[in-house]
């Protein structure tokens, strides 16, 4: 599935070609092409993105596996019309966005996920507990941490789940931008990205 505003089949669309509004947000190219690529998606691959703020990762998966199926939770309505807006400006039909609060939401999502992504959300232990539930043996779970109480929380509910094959990167990128007359690199926000297998 190509998309005339992305028309190439490799992912890393610019930040700046997507609608975003102040404060809500946005996985930065990089740091998407790190966690897309832990998701390790197949070409028919159902994925939950829990907490999907912009939309960025719906649209990349969208255009990445045409044969599969995106379910975009957000809680917010505004936000929720955003991801649409999104996916409508890249031609994405393979997703549906869902509003509501996850973990209650859950529950009544009509297809079981083979991949989850979780990008936000406040009870994140809950929410990683609860959606580990539908996965299958084999399904696989990828969450972000900003800061320290992330990164522990994840951490601690990927040992008490028994998660298999569990990555954790943590991205350092720097971007060449042009302020004045001169250029200079620029730190994007460092995530840590942690990934984990459920595997009986």
């Amino acid at each position: 599935m190509l998309s005339q505003l992305w028309p190439y089949i490799t992912p890393g669309i610019p930040d700046d070609l997507f609608e975003h509004l102040p404060g809500i947000p946005l996985s930065q190219r990089e740091v998407r092409l790190l966690l897309i690529s832990q998701l390790r998606l197949k070409s028919d691959s159902v994925l939950w993105d829990i907490g999907a703020g912009t939309g960025t990762i719906p649209v990349e998966v969208g255009l990445l596996c045409p044969g599969g199926q995106i379910i975009a939770i957000e809680r917010d309505e505004e936000v929720a019309n955003l991801i649409k807006r999104n996916c409508d400006r890249f031609d994405v039909k393979n997703v549906e966005v869902v509003e509501g609060s996850a973990p209650e939401c859950l529950h009544d999502l009509k297809i079981t996920p083979h991949r989850v992504c979780i990008e936000g959300g406040r009870p994140i232990q809950e929410i990683l507990q609860a959606a580990w539930h539908y996965l299958p043996p084999s399904g696989r779970v990828v969450a972000t941490a900003a800061n320290l109480e992330s990164l522990y929380a994840i951490s601690q509910s990927f040992s008490l789940l028994r998660a298999r094959n569990i990555e954790v990167v943590q991205s350092a990128v720097n971007r060449l931008e042009t302020r004045g007359f001169s250029q200079t690199f620029t730190a994007v926000d460092p995530i840590f990205i942690l990934s984990g297998e459920k595997l009986d």
